[in-house]
């Protein structure tokens, strides 16, 4: 009862349902990152990456991004973006989420200044963000090379040439050879997503080699998963791009099984087991 006239009513919990007459209700999926959180620190006018990631992302894996611009796909502009302040103040933003892995999500600009850089990269991101784990898109990449057994590679990337070089010398430094690669000779970031993933289909087919093991496809803003279990089926090898690699290499750190089928070999052993309607 009111103890005062302006006093609200009191609030009565209702009865509790009976089982028999009132069935549980079905909960869907929600997008939580109850396998694992991944956080992602991407290019501000970039729109492949993390649209990919969740493509290939099994209910229960969860992408959270942070931005960082990039004045233009030149040597000049990457560095430019790597020297600047807003690459700490990014890996601190994502990082200050409950996630379980963080990755610096450009490919060429971890691979800029050879292997030594990008290790460089991951200890500073480490420093800025203790206790999360790290990769980047180049760190990745080698890891799934070595994880298909490829030796000598194709490469396919939309870069402007002086970029794909240092593509080139990352992969053979690395002890990939490569002995055939084209590239498009895109600087402008908006445009790399444009490419039809046809395109992106035709330029691996004409990059493949007999003496490569494995095709490379480079550049996070560049449409490729999609297209890799149609090229690998074409190609009857291993197809490995910088967005494919990225992600497996989250799961394998964190030993989950979090991946949809139909995006590569790569993920023969990081499938997740069916899941029903709800994701649950």
């Amino acid at each position: 009862m009111r103890t005062h006239p302006t006093d609200p009513e009191p609030f009565d919990l209702p009865e509790p349902m009976h089982p028999d007459t009132h069935p549980q209700p079905v909960f869907r999926y929600d997008g939580s990152g109850r396998l694992c959180k991944l956080g992602l620190i991407y290019i501000a006018s970039s729109i492949v990456m993390d649209a990919e990631w969740s493509a290939m992302a099994a209910p229960g894996v969860s992408v959270h991004t942070t931005r960082i611009k990039l004045p233009k796909v030149t040597v000049e502009g990457i560095e430019e973006m790597m020297n600047s302040p807003e690459l700490a103040q990014s890996a601190r933003l994502v990082g200050s989420a409950p996630i379980d892995l963080m990755c610096f999500g450009g490919t060429s600009a971890s691979f800029l200044h050879g292997t030594a850089y990008d290790h460089a990269l991951i200890a500073k991101m480490q420093q800025w963000v203790p206790g999360v784990r790290v990769n980047t898109a180049s760190t990745a990449t080698l890891a799934a090379l070595k994880e298909v057994r490829a030796g000598k590679v194709a490469l396919a990337s939309p870069y402007v040439d002086a970029v794909h070089a240092k593509a080139i010398r990352f992969l053979e430094e690395n002890g990939h050879q490569v002995v055939k690669h084209a590239n498009l000779r895109i600087d402008e970031d908006r445009a790399l997503a444009e490419v039809p993933l046809e395109k992106v289909y035709d330029l691996v087919r004409s990059v493949d080699h007999p003496e490569a093991s494995a095709v490379f496809i480079s550049c996070t803003n560049f449409r490729s998963v999609g297209a890799i279990e149609a090229l690998e089926q074409a190609l009857g090898k291993p197809v490995i791009s910088a967005v494919q690699a990225s992600f497996w290499h989250c799961l394998e750190t964190l030993q989950v099984a979090g991946a949809r089928p139909g995006y590569g070999q790569l993920f023969a052993k990081r499938l997740a087991p069916s899941a029903d309607s709800s994701g649950r």
